[in-house]
């Protein structure tokens, strides 16, 4: 029987409708007030992290610092400030694609043995930022920068890709579809899930998206006449989450993977009496 890991564990049985509402309210928030620069700067991010071939939990590490942190608490940083640094005033869009370099920066010197070198972000961005022309040094300063707007507190435990891989982990060592389950498909998806303003707020529960996740890159990867592991069943034992929870949200993922004929046929298989999927 696998064991129980407690850090997937819900604090409360009322977390997870809290964490729906959260949600809604972030979704009215983000859909009248979304920055047009956000789509963009995603796929900068994204797209920079793949040249400079970075792992995965960099990227997913810079995207949370950059996009969850960074990014919403500008305004807030600049307000009212006219001594604010020259890279925050005013803030361009080559600026923010300067300190999108620096997130991921910072986030190779957490993850990384051996972090990246000032000389290759610099001669990145001296490829693909066009509107301005940065320095070694400025590249220094803009990290002073970031981590004084983020109150130099940069710790990135509490991210939806480290539960993934543990989650994944996991369900290799008791089941034999480990080896099938298509572990680059929950790293698009989740690529995918956050140039979703829509879903991208799903990351406040990163345990609940790293399930949501596994399950989707499951039910996409794994052919269906082997789709024999009770997998909803065994993501309830190890997260504490209901199926019907995890079900929603996967449904959600699949929805803006796929085109809506598929989306049903993958629905009707989650909730198929014939498959112990359930």
């Amino acid at each position: 029987e696998p064991k129980r890991k407690a850090f997937f564990r819900i604090r409360t049985k009322s977390d997870f409708e809290k964490m729906k509402m959260w949600m809604w309210s972030e979704q009215q928030r983000s859909s009248s007030s979304s920055s047009p620069l956000r789509l963009p700067l995603l796929q900068f991010l994204i797209q920079s992290a793949q040249e400079l071939k970075v792992a995965p939990i960099v990227k997913y590490a810079a995207l949370s610092l950059f996009f969850d942190r960074f990014y919403p608490s500008l305004s807030r940083f600049t307000q009212g400030d006219d001594t604010a640094n020259w890279l925050l005033q005013p803030i361009r869009e080559s600026n923010l694609q300067l300190f999108a370099l620096i997130s991921i920066w910072v986030s190779s010197k957490i993850h990384d043995s051996r972090p990246l070198s000032v000389k290759s972000l610099k001669s990145l961005g001296d490829k693909t930022i066009t509107e301005q022309h940065f320095t070694t040094r400025d590249f220094v300063e803009a990290e002073v920068v970031l981590l004084q707007v983020l109150n130099f507190e940069i710790g990135t435990a509490n991210n939806a890709f480290v539960f993934l891989e543990e989650l994944y982990f996991q369900f290799k060592e008791v089941a034999k579809l480990g080896e099938v389950l298509n572990f680059e498909a929950c790293i698009d998806i989740m690529d995918l899930l956050y140039e979703r303003d829509e879903t991208s707020v799903l990351y406040s529960s990163p345990c609940s998206l790293a399930a949501s996740v596994l399950v989707a890159s499951y039910v996409i990867t794994v052919p269906k006449q082997r789709q024999e592991f009770p997998v909803l069943p065994w993501v309830k034992f190890v997260t504490s989450f209901k199926e019907e929870d995890i079900i929603e949200i996967v449904t959600d993922i699949l929805k803006h993977v796929f085109e809506p004929s598929w989306l049903l046929q993958s629905r009707q298989m989650l909730f198929s009496p014939s498959k112990v999927l359930l």
